[in-house]
């Protein structure tokens, strides 16, 4: 049963992998080359059922699709946070697509859908089967812009991800998945507005 459950994991992370690559073609394909930006970044989430911040890498393209006013970004992070007192660890790759609005060149505000690939791991002592579950969520946000170098600025993002309720194996056996980040990182290419 072990090796089916990680055949399944397998065949999902393939389908997402796939709808990335499938995705970030199009993408990279509405946008000229020199006004794409590409913004690893480093930050803090939280869970709204969690008294504890903890860590989120992401990798990020951005593109202007309306002169520099309207922006669409493609994205993947990496975040873990733990319930219940350590007997559940969650590890959330979320896959997300947002729309950006810029009036003013250093600062930008917009909303978003996301795929979030979720993995439920148990405590071994639990003697509970973990799993991996896909939903999808809404997120708003926004964030600022600060030119260092002519082709690179800092981009200082939050956002707040909204999910439906989510089922574990523990008692609550529901809680409620949305989350707010707050991440740094450098955006790099397009230039420095």
């Amino acid at each position: 049963m072990r090796n089916d459950r990680y055949g399944t994991r397998r065949q999902t992370w393939l389908l997402g992998l796939g709808s990335v690559l499938l995705g970030a073609a199009l993408f990279l394909g509405a946008a000229p080359a020199s006004a794409l930006e590409v913004i690893p970044s480093v930050g803090l989430t939280r869970s709204v059922d969690s008294d504890d911040t903890e860590s989120l890498l992401g990798l990020a393209v951005r593109a202007p699709i309306a002169g520099d006013v309207v922006k669409t970004e493609l994205g993947v992070q990496y975040r873990e946070e733990s319930l219940y007192g350590g007997d559940l660890e969650l590890r959330q790759w979320p896959i997300t697509a947002s729309l950006w609005l810029s009036p003013i060149s250093s600062l930008y505000a917009g909303a978003g859908v996301g795929w979030y690939q979720t993995t439920f791991d148990y405590e071994d002592e639990l003697d509970l089967d973990d799993n991996t579950e896909q939903e999808f969520g809404v997120h708003v946000g926004g964030g600022l812009k600060i030119p260092v170098f002519p082709s690179a600025a800092l981009d200082l993002q939050g956002r707040y991800v909204f999910m439906q309720d989510q089922e574990s194996q523990l008692i609550p056996e529901s809680f409620d998945p949305d989350f707010w980040s707050l991440s740094l990182g450098l955006a790099i290419g397009g230039g420095s507005r």
